[in-house]
């Protein structure tokens, strides 16, 4: 049995197939040890048969986040000790002076240097002795480092000292990392940046992994464990544990995969995905004729650069469970801190401090009787005061609370803008998908003020994530620097073979058929950046071609005639996932009265307006509705304002026109 887990701020998500539908199981998060929560889930699941459980999980996002990571020794070639500091000339804010300096997770006094060089080439030039050896040993033992990164000058050419280095340094008993196996490209200031995030993330994701796996074998001893890659890949929790930095953005990859399965599914080609949890929102674009969302190798987490291949997510500090205070100036503001699990919004019973979700309840935009399916009891009266004693200079709590709400969907609009205006796209010629516990709640007010026609409400929108890591493939990015003219493009089988059987052998390992899928990074000459395009074994000149007319697509001119350089090349290895494609049911024209539970008012425009309530799972393909209106369900609710109409297609999406804007 297969089951996939997206552990949240607030919720842990657990879907399953079950006669071949998808289910939904929603347990509290427990942030002191997200295990617990796991296990709760597959216990409300009742797995007794042999289990493979997929994770998407935030303790690597949350630790880079907290900065509570490891003690990090930073190991490099002497005289480059401070590059991890330094970085690159680009400044985020070129003009302000007061500008923080950037982020470095290594302090001066654990960066160590090896006397050592290796040319461009590959040829050791000066070589490290075994006292030189012993004596960096005993430098890293003295300075009370938890985990090790290894990144030396040219390593990616020739790894054979940093392996010596590796080998000295093991005897410490520390998890070290090396940057040949976790990133063996040029460009040091990112190999050395990606391989410390890793060191950082190491001995904290290790021991709650292998902690993971060791519970799910406890409870089913022939278990599987893996864990949900930034890429959108499945890889095994043994080399999640080794490799962490691979998961840094686990648990939003999977509502990519998810969000682009349903558009494709229901018909849309282009999407912007807005994934809005109980901490924080996530966004990202993506055109599904194209292949879906856009990989990135420029990602920055938690201020610190990873260069390993990532979906492009943007991520903004606003969810449900953010917490709403006044500053100093009297100004009303909202996240990024966030009341989580523990203790939670005010209404869930335990919180104290004012949230979105506070806010939604306040104004009528939650059901109390059907919320979680009754599993979690809303507290109306508690909120009421609460809010009140909350809400500063305002008048009322119903002020408050739609101040609450106006704030975090400006947050929520700026960060779509960033991926879509500002990157050249109009929001206008999107489809609005919208997941997440509090996505719904919020959509048809963000496709509104962004001018976006259409929203998509997937089935089980709560969940969309752990449906998505339900449905990955499994995925393994290797890569090698080459550094080779273009003319040398007809004899890169060789290299490409090499790396397939490296590939192969690790996936036989893990008893995975993969299909290979190359490509490489080309760049005119004297160019500072590359571009990725696809490699064609048979006509490897056409793969020049293609870079000409991606540069143009991409920057708006071409130079044919001008040398091209061959930069990286890469190999993608996947093995197909769940074998899973929604059942379209058949249209039957209806209004929804069989899902019609009441009325009541809820808050829209300044005023509170009488709506109709609906059950989601009691719609049918078919059925339209007209706000303003609550459409409720067990994994999330779907606000629909005055002037929206909603309709059920044939896979039990809600789509939704938003139709103009209605004024107060």
């Amino acid at each position: 049995m297969r089951v996939a887990i997206d552990t949240g701020g607030t919720f842990t998500d657990c879907v399953y197939l079950a006669d071949g539908r998808l289910q939904a199981v929603k347990v509290f998060s427990t942030p002191s040890d997200p295990s617990r929560a796991v296990m709760n889930g597959l216990a409300r699941i009742g797995v007794d048969v042999s289990l493979e459980l997929r994770h998407g999980t935030t303790v690597g996002t949350n630790t880079m986040l907290e900065r509570t990571g490891a003690r990090v020794a930073f190991v490099t070639t002497a005289g480059f000790e401070d590059t991890i500091a330094i970085g690159r000339q680009a400044r985020a804010s070129l003009y302000d002076w007061f500008a923080p300096a950037p982020v470095c997770l290594v302090p001066r006094e654990l960066r160590f240097g090896v006397p050592e060089r290796v040319s461009a080439e590959g040829e050791i030039l000066r070589s490290p002795t075994g006292e030189e050896l012993t004596a960096l040993v005993e430098q890293v033992r003295a300075s009370g480092a938890e985990s090790v990164a290894i990144s030396l000058l040219f390593s990616f050419t020739n790894p054979e000292t940093e392996c010596r280095v590796e080998a000295a340094l093991g005897s410490l008993g520390i998890p070290v990392s090396v940057s040949d196996r976790i990133l063996p490209e040029f460009r040091e200031f990112e190999r050395a940046s990606t391989t410390v995030v890793n060191a950082y993330l190491a001995p904290r994701m290790e021991s709650y992994l292998l902690q993971l796996e060791k519970r799910a074998k406890e409870q089913q001893s022939r278990a599987r464990v893996d864990v949900m890659q930034s890429s959108g890949g499945i890889i095994a929790a043994r080399l999640g544990a080794q490799e962490p930095v691979r998961t840094v953005l686990s648990g939003p990859a999977g509502g990519v995969i998810g969000a682009c399965r349903v558009a494709r599914w229901a018909g849309f080609e282009r999407i912007i995905g807005f994934d809005m949890g109980g901490t924080s929102t996530d966004v990202f674009l993506a055109d599904i004729a194209a292949g879906g969302a856009q990989l990135t190798r420029e990602s920055v987490v938690g201020g610190v650069p990873i260069g390993l291949s990532m979906l492009d997510i943007h991520t903004a500090g606003a969810g449900g469970g953010s917490i709403a205070c006044f500053d100093a100036g009297g100004m009303l503001r909202v996240g990024p801190e966030s009341a989580g699990a523990e203790p939670g919004p005010i209404c869930f019973g335990s919180g104290a401090r004012a949230t979105v979700t506070d806010a939604d309840f306040l104004l009528g935009r939650l059901d109390a009787e059907s919320f979680l399916g009754g599993g979690v009891q809303l507290h109306p009266e508690r909120t009421e005061q609460l809010m009140c004693e909350c809400k500063g200079p305002l008048a009322t709590a119903e002020e408050f609370a739609a101040g609450i709400v106006r704030v975090v969907e400006t947050q929520m609009e700026k960060a779509i803008r960033v991926i879509s205006v500002e990157r050249g796209h109009d929001p206008r010629a999107f489809t609005l998908v919208a997941f997440g516990g509090c996505g719904p709640l919020h959509a048809c007010s963000l496709a509104r003020s962004l001018r976006i026609p259409t929203v998509l409400i997937p089935a089980l929108p709560g969940a969309l994530s752990a449906v998505g890591i339900l449905l990955a493939d499994t995925v393994r990015d290797y890569s090698r620097t080459v550094m080779l003219p273009g003319d040398a493009i007809e004899n890169l089988q060789a290299i490409f073979a090499e790396l397939e059987q490296s590939a192969g052998e690790e996936f036989a390992a893990e008893g995975l058929d993969g299909t290979a899928h190359r490509s490489l990074d080309l760049r005119y000459r004297r160019q500072g950046y590359e571009l990725n395009v696809e490699y064609d074994a048979q006509s490897p000149h056409r793969s020049l071609e293609a870079f000409h007319a991606l540069h143009r697509r991409r920057y708006g001119f071409a130079q044919e005639s001008r040398p091209v350089e061959i930069v990286n090349l890469r190999l993608r290895m996947i093995a197909a996932g769940e074998s899973y494609a929604a059942e379209k049911r058949t249209l039957v024209p209806g209004n929804g009265r069989t899902a019609l539970v009441t009325t009541r008012k809820i808050y829209f425009h300044g005023k509170f307006q009488e709506s109709r309530i609906y059950r989601r799972e009691a719609l049918v393909p078919g059925d339209a509705i007209e706000g303003p209106a609550l459409i409720t369900e067990y994994t999330s609710a779907t606000l629909l304002p005055p002037g929206c109409r909603a309709r059920v297609d044939g896979f039990d999406n809600l789509v939704i026109a938003v139709g103009g804007e209605v004024k107060e």
